[in-house]
């Protein structure tokens, strides 16, 4: 791949505006000013599944509760047990207590700097909406956000980590003098509708709305079938996915952008990436990622302590079960 784009950082996007140590964006820590909630179809079950984000408190990070189940634990990376087609996690010991689909919320809190919430959900996903995270940026902006009285843990990069599988790659690198998260994607698929795309952008709010949210999930047409036998993609239609066949998009209304495939791409990247528990300073760069490969960076990234060090060390997540 070629060289990260040159491109003028905009640290209005975060709040507030004073750069701290480690040209980090001394960002405060935040939450929903209300609870807001909506109800929608799983993506992979099918079922009709009622979503409500509540606000938490100071250094609570993102929890996850099963309402129906009484149970709640940490969207965490190292709770990922699943990754065929989405990010799907649970506590240890208990996989009835799983929940899917947690990337698309996930990028949304991640992107708007949300550190303490609670996503309640009464069954096995998060709702897939349309498909992608605007949705959820919706919500966020329904309910208000608002700022808490503690400063937000920062992970910073501190030393390259990567991950091959033999068709892609992905890694992290450090970038000391970069506030935030660069990211850096390509994809290549043999549909020629898709074929290769790249996509280099700043991890920002503005960014994200506009560049970002909208990009929906998409699916092979010729694939649909052998995924509703194995249990998948069984909520699945034109209303939430792009389907493609070949050198054809089925959706009637066609794309929201040319490059969309990528753009979900990154947005998937961009919530798999928070469930390190706080928002990364570095770049990502990626070939052909996934939510698989996507996981196993993270895992290795925290596999090592000289790999990354925490601008706010008093606000470390509990990494004690990293692997």
């Amino acid at each position: 791949m070629d060289g990260l784009a040159d491109k003028i950082f905009n640290t209005n996007d975060f709040a507030p505006e004073n750069v701290g140590g480690s040209g980090a964006p001394l960002a405060m820590q935040r939450t929903l000013a209300n609870p807001i909630g909506c109800i929608g179809v799983g993506l992979h079950s099918g079922a009709q599944i009622s979503l409500t984000l509540h606000p938490a408190p100071v250094n609570s990070g993102i929890v996850i509760r099963r309402s129906d189940l009484g149970i709640s634990f940490p969207a965490r990376f190292d709770l990922v047990t699943d990754t065929r087609l989405c990010t799907l996690l649970h506590p240890e010991n208990r996989p009835d207590a799983r929940v899917g689909t947690v990337e698309h919320v996930m990028a949304a809190l991640a992107a708007m700097g949300v550190t303490n919430a609670a996503i309640e959900v009464d069954g096995p996903e998060i709702p897939v909406l349309d498909g992608s995270a605007a949705p959820f940026l919706f919500l966020l902006d329904c309910a208000g956000l608002v700022d808490q009285n503690a400063a937000a843990a920062i992970i910073e990069v501190r030393r390259p980590v990567r991950i091959d599988d033999g068709d892609g790659f992905a890694e992290l690198l450090p970038a000391p003098s970069f506030p935030g998260l660069r990211m850096e994607i390509a994809i290549d698929f043999s549909a020629s509708v898709i074929g290769r795309q790249t996509l280099q952008l700043d991890l920002t709010q503005s960014m994200f709305r506009h560049e970002l949210a909208g990009a929906r999930t998409f699916a092979m047409a010729g694939e649909i079938d052998t995924l509703r036998k194995a249990g998948l993609a069984r909520g699945g239609s034109l209303e939430n996915a792009v389907v493609v066949d070949n050198d054809r998009v089925l959706n009637p209304a066609g794309l929201h952008q040319p490059d969309e495939f990528v753009r979900h791409k990154m947005l998937d990247a961009v919530g798999d990436l928070y469930l390190a528990g706080a928002a990364l300073q570095g770049i990502f760069r990626a070939n052909r990622p996934g939510h698989a490969m996507n996981n196993r960076l993270l895992r290795a990234l925290f596999a090592d302590p000289a790999n990354y060090s925490f601008i706010r060390p008093n606000l470390s997540p509990n990494l004690s079960r990293a692997a």
